[in-house]
């Protein structure tokens, strides 16, 4: 048995954060950013400790994502917007563009950034997913922030 563990704990602790949200399905996006700011709330954080950022949709939230890494005053970032399938194969652009933008801020900056970009095949999905019987992604991929950002920390980065 492993004696040596570190793991990040869910306790917002002199920490910043910044949620980047995606109009584009807004009613959805609403109710997951709702979610994570009652969770990040929740695990200690005031509302001078979030700062929410509206974009277009979720293809520029990358950037966005960037702009604010760049900033170097937040501690972790949560990246929330909705795609849902269409009949056109932009969809699986936009998602694959999304994720991986996010994912090279996240390295480039040392920066934990939750993923909180609900990628459904029906409004349906979206809706079980922002609060009702999924649970709410928002608040999932606040979570995630919290735990990574105490983590980093402790692990000196």
């Amino acid at each position: 048995m492993v004696t040596n563990t570190t793991e990040g704990q869910l306790v917002v602790r002199d920490a910043r954060f910044c949620i980047l949200a995606a109009r584009f399905n807004e009613k959805i996006v609403n109710s997951l950013v709702d979610g994570a700011i009652d969770t990040l709330r929740r695990h200690g954080a005031t509302d001078a400790d979030i700062h929410l950022i509206k974009v277009p949709g979720a293809f520029e939230l990358p950037l966005a994502a960037r702009a604010a890494a760049k900033q170097r005053t937040y501690d972790g970032l949560i990246a929330i917007g909705t795609v849902i399938r269409g009949a056109t194969p932009h969809f699986d652009y936009v998602c694959a563009e999304c994720a991986s933008g996010l994912s090279a801020v996240s390295l480039q900056f040392d920066l934990p950034v939750g993923f909180g970009v609900l990628t459904c095949d029906t409004v349906d999905q979206a809706i079980e997913r922002a609060g009702t019987k999924a649970g709410n992604k928002g608040s999932d991929a606040a979570l995630a922030t919290i735990e990574m950002v105490s983590l980093l920390r402790q692990m000196g980065s």
